[in-house]
């Protein structure tokens, strides 16, 4: 039976709609890695084999100088949806599910409202809540195929098969020649640590290969050009010092864009087919550059800057990168580069750059490399992942020392450059207020009935010049600073407390013992974090006579059940770090039920890992009610 003529009209009606918006609009592609660096073919490297991104360079371009911002997947895709800082919106640390600001929604919802389709094949992973009208499709199984017809579309393809777990995968049928990859000044030169990184150049191979297949697809459906392709990779390689530490080894990604003649004028002001680009860009830009290219002006609130499209601005001068807790393991740096130079800030220097990641711990080059350093056979470069404690400020030349393992911040001919990177590191920290420099439990309970962007925006709440000076005070590791430090352990803000605490315990026994009255005053202080640093920092460097009492306020705040999860994983934390000392807890630790008060199932993993690390014992299961729902979710949320 034919429409009547009205339903004839309105059919036609939609159909130029959409006509007119596939005309007006490119098609998006973005074809996405896991877990690789710039080794690959157009970036200069002779040893990769990527002949399917090398083509999509040759015609389009790559950026030279592209950071990740977060050396590891969930914080890094937190920054691509949001156009944030993951220390910005709460979402640094890993999985920590924050919610977004007041007002603010992931990219693809101001795609949608523009007329595309779009699509996420597969993986999420965010460290923000998702809220609903994200994607038309996430899934395996979503494609630009499924578009309404005339619609354009956006739309995402992610490979894994470079994942670091992929690093450690045996049996392996080796194609690179491990006689011919080139070790890092900081990596032992043995055989098992050169078959792991031959093996992750075969493994960058099938990513490639991943790309040239969906490139293939576009190209066979007619669509290559009206297609803006982007490729890139989530952040550094697998390797350990690569993926987790935010130095330009753990952010420097492949990023290559291609802009076919219909759209070149949407190009980067510098776009040359073949050519390259020295702008400075990272993943905070991704979001406001493709709804720039979609023709949406990108919201304020984003923290990037768009490097295409009508609404592109001029580049930074500088780029950020953030590392956070670590599945089970508490760090806190902020790096910043200018292209050249990387500066980082350790302002977690009692712990080393590889604590016991769980699952780093699983690439053979890890255990071996961390054995070596146990046996005393380890070079400087080398021991310099594992020492403790950790310089405070570092500084490298990427000119001159590509594996960052000569530090320049006491270099007097560098002090110029020392100083200006170290001030925009703590100007971008004020300027997005870095929520990081909270402790993470106090993240969730001052951000109660609000979100921790717009926590960080409350001065009463969240006093930022107040805590990062206390921060930078404490993590400084100058010995003059000590009377200051017994000082602000009265301070009426928690945070700061937990820093002058931190503080001293990082300086060891000489500010211990000078504080012991004051610290065993802050074992019954109000906040439970600021008890368990102050009880860590008496048992570890006090006299013995406080041992006792010290174990004591740590056992009371162990189980999760009572505590709630921030307060037993950083109890855990000091007892593990007490070693010896804390053995009088350990029966306790290992009989005691891991699952207690968390913001979200994706925590339940991380206590039971612990116990199992302090204890020795098989971890215990964590059968909470989020464990079982978190069950499916694991599968594809790797670190």
């Amino acid at each position: 039976m034919p429409f009547p003529a009205p339903a004839r009209r309105a059919l036609l009606f939609v159909f130029l709609a959409l006509s007119a918006v596939a005309a007006e609009h490119p098609n998006i592609l973005w074809l996405t890695s896991e877990d690789h660096g710039i080794e690959m073919g157009c970036y200069g490297d002779t040893l990769a084999r990527t002949p399917n991104v090398d083509a999509l360079a040759a015609k389009g371009m790559i950026f030279r100088r592209a950071w990740s911002v977060h050396p590891v997947c969930a914080p890094a895709r937190t920054v691509i949806i949001s156009g944030l800082y993951a220390q910005s919106s709460g979402g640094l640390h890993m999985r920590s599910m924050a919610t977004m600001g007041a007002g603010q929604r992931m990219y693809p919802q101001f795609l949608r409202e523009a007329g595309y389709y779009a699509t996420n094949n597969s993986k999420e992973d965010y460290n923000l809540r998702k809220p609903d009208g994200v994607w038309d499709e996430s899934s395996g199984q979503a494609h630009w195929r499924k578009r309404p017809a005339g619609k354009p579309f956006f739309a995402i393809f992610n490979s894994t098969k470079s994942h670091e777990s992929q690093i450690r995968t045996r049996p392996h049928q080796a194609l690179t020649d491990p006689a011919r990859v080139r070790i890092p000044a900081y990596h032992p030169d043995t055989p098992e640590v050169r078959q792991d990184w031959a093996q992750y150049y075969d493994k960058v191979s099938e990513a490639d290969a991943d790309a040239g297949a969906r490139l293939r697809e576009l190209e066979a459906a007619g669509l290559a050009d009206d297609t803006i392709v982007f490729y890139y990779g989530d952040h550094g390689s697998g390797m350990p010092r690569s993926k987790r530490w935010p130095s330009n080894s753990g952010l420097h990604v492949p990023m290559v864009v291609y802009f076919p003649p219909k759209w070149r004028q949407l190009a980067p002001k510098e776009y040359a087919a073949g050519g390259s680009s020295d702008r400075l860009v990272s993943f905070v830009d991704l979001a406001p550059t493709v709804l720039s290219i979609a023709g949406v002006k990108p919201p304020a609130w984003m923290q990037g800057h768009a490097f295409a499209g009508p609404h592109q601005v001029t580049g930074p001068a500088f780029l950020h990168g953030a590392r956070g807790r670590m599945d089970e393991r508490m760090d806190a740096v902020r790096s910043v580069t200018d292209g050249r130079y990387v500066y980082l800030r350790n302002f977690y220097p009692h712990v080393s750059q590889g604590q016991r990641v769980d699952y780093q711990f699983q690439t053979p080059t890890t255990r071996l490399w961390r054995a070596r350093f146990d046996a005393g056979q380890a070079t400087e470069a080398q021991s310099l992942f594992w020492r403790t404690p950790k310089a405070p400020e570092e500084l490298y030349d990427l000119q001159s020392d590509r594996d960052e393992v000569r530090n320049l911040a006491g270099s007097a001919d560098h002090r110029v450059i020392l100083e200006r990177l170290r001030a925009e590191m703590r100007g971008h920290a004020e300027r997005v207020r870095d929520i990081g420099f909270l402790p993470e439990g106090e993240i969730h309970s001052r951000a109660t009935g609000t979100t921790p962007y717009d926590l960080a925006r409350d001065e009463a709440r969240f006093p930022f010049a107040r805590i990062y000076a206390a921060a930078d005070l404490a993590s400084g590791l100058d010995p003059a600073a000590t009377p200051r430090l017994v000082e602000l352990l009265g301070d009426v803000d928690s945070a700061v407390r937990h820093w002058a605490a931190l503080g001293l315990l990082m300086r060891g026994p000489a500010a211990v013992t000078v504080a012991v009255g004051p610290l065993r005053e802050a074992l019954r202080d109000g906040s439970r974090l600021v008890r368990i640093v102050a009880a860590q920092a008496l048992a570890q460097d006090g006299p013995p006579a406080e041992l006792a009492g010290a174990l004591a306020a740590l056992r009371e705040l162990l189980p999760p059940a009572q505590n709630g999860f921030f307060v037993s994983t950083s109890a855990l934390a000091a007892v593990e770090a007490l070693g010896p000392k804390g053995a009088p807890l350990h029966e306790v630790i290992r009989t005691m039920n891991p699952v207690g008060p968390a913001p979200d199932e994706r925590y339940d993993s991380y206590i039971p890992r612990q116990i199992a690390n302090l204890t020795g014992a098989p971890a215990p299961s964590a059968e909470g009610e989020g464990a079982r729902k978190a069950k499916g979710r694991r599968k594809n949320a790797n670190d």
